[in-house]
């Protein structure tokens, strides 16, 4: 969800949505009656990415979180999570007892916000572009085990797989598997700009300065028919250069709603003074951070190295010191609130220790220090990137054995530096596109893995990734998911530090709170509403 920075997403690890009970909109937006919702992600067009909110190319979390109000998918996780259910379809289900076939109905009536009818070949048309695209930094590896799309009539629709994968339905709930209208997408490029079409519960308009979006105004589609309820008819989204900002616009009641991404400070605050009338909820979050290598770089070729990175860091002192109560330590690439997770990154390294990292580098024959540049983004995951990054240089560099620097760049230009491989280390952030542990692990170690890393492990690729998706009972797959957690832990193409908690706060008045964000870190904007009592 680069994402998932997508990606990601890509915050400290927390959501707090702040939400006013009149819906004030001061100067963020023209109607006092729509919610308005403040956010930090930056939705740039620039050279390198001209297309940031095309289905085919935008892959992280602020891009499809404004997806998701727009574009509507065959299938959603309904409230509270659990398996997927139908959106766009009437039905879905595997045909076959094997899970390589998978054909959807659509629901009667459907039709484009401009009145034209949605058919399967939209279906078709929508999941083949983004496969013909194959944007090197998008989503289409979510796509990647489609064989072929075939449509039987106009509402009909069939979905053959390469291999057999279970957790398939989850991706066609994300907005890779968006249905758009052919005359706004062309088939073999992106849509550039900030316009996205669909049939999803709302329209949108983009409000643009310099290249950079800065006001989302969602209106009600009038022609939406699927399986969400629409409780409002206006929402505006808002974003902000960072979260001090939008703090300030909250103080000031020029929106209704913080989201993505309030400071630990900030969220510390709430936590230790609460407002009067302000009710402050921590919810399941599922966002994690982690640092990952080029492991075709000298520096770090040697898995040696990323071992001994492994044996001193301290993700306690970091997730403690610098993110208080908004993380904790994270030993395994799933979260703890993932089935499936387990501590491989602890069961191999223990306590951070010295002795221990000296001795896998002497092993090696690798001299010391090990000199490093560790590169992280200054706007992407909030403002406790820097404090962290500084933690791990003191870390690092107080055993002896490593000599690092960091270094900060922008998301614009740090993410597609990070695709080209010109970082040896870099941290990055991602939230899932589905609450599965399979989204923790193939997005990470399969082929198109959304890093564009070199790592290769043909045990992952080859056997225990199909493997795992062999499994409809995802609980069958948890020693299958082990052995991919033992691997990472093993051969360290990433570090993972930290996971995110989540927090809701909001103000007495307006109902849906509890819905508006997923544990994955996804806005559900229709499910916010003024209490009419």
């Amino acid at each position: 969800m680069n994402r998932k920075t997508l990606v990601l997403p890509a915050v400290v690890g927390l959501l707090a949505p702040v939400l006013a009970a009149c819906g004030a909109s001061g100067d963020g937006g023209d109607d006092k009656d729509a919610v308005v919702v403040g956010a930090t992600d930056q939705l740039v067009a620039s050279k390198d990415n001209p297309a940031p909110l095309d289905p085919a190319i935008g892959y992280e979390a602020g891009v499809w979180n404004v997806l998701r109000q727009t574009v509507q998918t065959l299938m959603h996780v309904p409230r509270g999570g659990g398996l997927p259910v139908p959106e766009a379809a009437e039905s879905c289900a595997f045909t076959d007892t094997q899970n390589e076939s998978y054909r959807c109905k659509l629901r009667s009536g459907l039709e484009f916000a401009d009145g034209r009818p949605v058919t399967a070949d939209d279906v078709k048309y929508s999941v083949d572009r983004v496969i013909g695209i194959h944007a090197a930094n998008g989503p289409v590896a979510l796509l990647d085990n489609i064989d072929t799309v075939e449509t039987r009539d106009e509402r009909e629709v069939v979905f053959h797989l390469r291999t057999p994968d279970a957790t398939f339905p989850y991706k066609l709930a994300t907005p890779v598997a968006g249905i758009v209208p052919r005359s706004a997408y062309p088939a073999k490029s992106a849509r550039t700009g900030f316009q996205v079409d669909g049939s999803g519960p709302y329209t949108m308009k983009a409000e643009v300065r310099h290249n950079k979006a800065v006001k989302i105004h969602f209106t009600r589609n009038p022609r939406y028919k699927g399986d969400l309820k629409v409780r409002n008819d206006e929402v505006e989204l808002d974003l902000f250069p960072d979260a001090a900002a939008m703090g300030k616009a909250f103080d000031s009641k020029k929106i209704d709603m913080m989201a993505r991404t309030m400071t630990p400070a900030q969220a510390q605050e709430l936590l230790e003074k609460p407002e009067s009338g302000v009710k402050l909820t921590e919810m399941p979050g599922l966002a994690i951070r982690y640092l990952g290598f080029d492991t075709k770089d000298p520096a770090v070729k040697d898995k040696a190295v990323r071992q001994a990175m492994a044996q001193v860091v301290d993700r306690g002192e970091i997730a403690g010191k610098v993110y208080g109560t908004t993380a904790e330590p994270l030993y395994s690439l799933i979260p703890s609130s993932i089935a499936g997770h387990t501590n491989s990154f602890y069961n191999k390294y223990g306590e951070p220790s010295t002795a221990k990292a000296a001795a896998i580098l002497r092993s090696a024959d690798i001299h010391t220090p090990v000199k490093l540049t560790l590169h992280y983004t200054t706007d992407h995951f909030g403002v406790g990137t820097a404090a962290e990054f500084q933690a791990l240089k003191k870390q690092f560099n107080d055993t002896g054995l490593f000599d690092v620097d960091v270094e900060g760049t922008p998301w614009e230009k740090f993410r597609p530096a990070q695709v080209r491989g010109d970082y040896a280390v870099y941290g990055m952030g991602w939230f899932p596109d589905f609450p599965d542990p399979d989204n923790f692990t193939a997005p990470f170690l399969d082929r198109n893995n959304f890093l564009n890393s070199p790592y290769q492990s043909a045990l992952a690729q080859k056997t225990l990734i199909p493997q795992s998706r062999r499994e409809t009972d995802r609980s069958a797959a948890a020693k299958t998911f082990q052995q991919l957690q033992d691997v990472v832990a093993t051969d360290v193409p990433v570090l993972p530090i930290w996971q995110g908690k989540q927090y809701v706060a909001s103000r007495e008045g307006l109902t849906g709170v509890e819905w508006a964000v997923n544990a994955s870190a996804d806005l559900q904007l229709w499910e916010l509403a003024e209490d009419p009592r």
